[in-house]
């Protein structure tokens, strides 16, 4: 992408001025390699995004943003429904609440080392992965329910965990307002035998180890230490998010005319948050957060049990489970008055700041973690939400490394076999039924994460706590 279309406000910051039917300026937050590497499709999109009716202070991207359905996948927008402002189906995506959860598990790397294989192993046995993977559970009607409107809590009453996971869960593991009756049959179908599941994709669940520390004081409140293994899960609402995704973008589409809302691309479509079909979109996208947060838990569930048949006694206890691809409500200073906004974050990742009356008590001081998985093969790394972000985009962060290229292009270019090989070569264990997919996510697929969390760090928008470095990865 070209600078000299921007006005360069610091070194990660860059502001395209409101013009034509911009609303609100457009920022996008890189260092100008990043900036330089992002495809134009970005630029295109985040102003699209500003145009939106009722969005407030601006359009933002993230430092991993690229071209997405709508909006671009690390987009974020806050929208005010007293002025007329709107949800956007493209604005959430399709993947609803898809999310990192890590876990400690009291390991060292030197205890971990002589039972890689095996924990690969179980780990591969015991959660699902892959294209149309199905679990053991199955939902019936009153279930479904259940599931839908008690998300996390909702798996917790099913056997599915501990009652100190919620406490480090968004929404404490339910998303309130949840409205199960706006989830199509076909939602419902798809979702039935898909909890506890990762599906395919980028989705992993992956055994790391914390390889480098920069900020010592929050990384003893999050109880991290150099050389401790963590465990993350990544992975969302599988079928069923992605029906609601589809079912209610065609919904706005033909709605839109009768808002007046005037669409500058068919994939913005929208509904004002005041509408029927706004209120039926929120109610249905809200049940697909309890269907992404209870299927995390589950996953949790499966993944201790697996760690206990190589690891007896070792408990696993949660750090935090954060998502991306939501709108929510939430208060938030505009003009010197607290509003009450819906913010999408589309590819990007909530970040409150020390403080914040949402924080667990444990994070008040500290803020939020902020769990930012790798590509296959990289680093991960752990940060913190900040005072800062609340100003600069809403208390948003980045999410991942974003992709480089396109899933077909990767797949032409490398061999999973090959990727396999070389991986083990760095002492990095793969385990996935598609090695199609394995080459699709090769790590030279994505974007280099270490830049993108760099200019999050320098932006202001989370801190760098701490680098985890894969040791096992179960791929869909």
């Amino acid at each position: 992408m070209d600078a000299g279309q921007f006005i360069q406000r610091d070194e990660t910051c860059w502001e395209i001025e409101p013009k034509g039917a911009m609303r609100v300026p457009a920022i996008i937050y890189a260092d100008a390699q990043l900036l330089e590497a992002m495809d134009q499709k970005v630029y295109e999109q985040i102003t699209n995004v500003a145009t939106l009716p009722g969005i407030v202070e601006a359009a933002y991207a993230m430092p991993d943003a690229h071209w997405g359905y709508g909006f671009p996948i690390g987009g974020v927008a806050a929208f005010d429904p007293d002025q007329g402002g709107v949800v956007s189906a493209g604005g959430v995506g399709f993947d609803i609440s898809c999310g990192v959860r890590t876990l400690h598990t009291g390991l060292t790397i030197d205890q971990l080392q002589p039972h890689k294989q095996a924990l690969a192993d179980a780990l591969y046995r015991t959660v699902p992965a892959g294209v149309g993977s199905r679990g053991k559970i199955h939902l019936n009607h009153k279930s479904m329910h259940g599931m839908l409107t008690g998300g996390a809590q909702w798996a917790l009453e099913q056997g599915f965990g501990e009652q100190q996971d919620l406490e480090r869960i968004e929404e404490h593991g339910c998303m309130a307002g949840a409205e199960s009756r706006y989830v199509s049959a076909k939602a419902r179908e798809r979702q039935k035998d898909e909890m506890g599941t990762l599906g395919s994709g980028n989705h992993y669940l992956e055994v790391q180890r914390v390889a480098e520390i920069f900020d010592p004081a929050v990384a003893k409140n999050f109880g991290l230490s150099v050389d401790d293994i963590v465990l993350s899960i990544h992975c969302g609402s599988r079928g069923l998010g992605h029906q609601i995704g589809t079912e209610f973008l065609k919904d706005m589409v033909m709605s839109a005319a009768q808002h007046g809302i005037v669409l500058p691309d068919r994939e913005l479509a929208c509904a004002p948050l005041n509408s029927p079909l706004g209120k039926h979109y929120l109610g249905a996208m809200r049940a697909a957060i309890n269907c992404a947060l209870a299927n995390r838990q589950i996953i949790t569930h499966l993944t201790r049990q697996a760690v206990a048949t190589v690891f007896p006694g070792i408990h696993l206890g949660l750090l935090y489970d954060v998502s991306h691809n939501t709108c929510k409500l939430e208060h938030h200073t505009i003009d010197g008055r607290k509003k009450a906004l819906y913010v999408h974050r589309k590819g990007a990742t909530r970040a409150f700041g020390p403080g914040h009356p949402d924080l667990p008590a444990i994070f008040k001081e500290v803020g939020q973690p902020v769990l930012i998985g790798g590509s296959m093969g990289t680093s991960s790394y752990v940060l913190c939400g900040t005072k800062d972000g609340e100003q600069r985009s809403f208390s948003s962060a980045c999410h991942g490394a974003g992709r480089a290229m396109s899933r077909s292009q990767a797949s032409k270019q490398w061999q999973g076999k090959t990727v396999v090989e070389q991986l083990a070569a760095r002492g990095i264990i793969i385990r996935s039924p598609s090695m199609r997919g394995v080459a699709e996510e090769a790590p030279l697929a994505y974007k280099d994460v270490s830049a993108v969390v760099d200019v999050a760090d320098r932006a202001g928008l989370a801190r760098k706590v701490a680098k985890l470095e894969p040791v096992i990865c179960i791929k869909g």
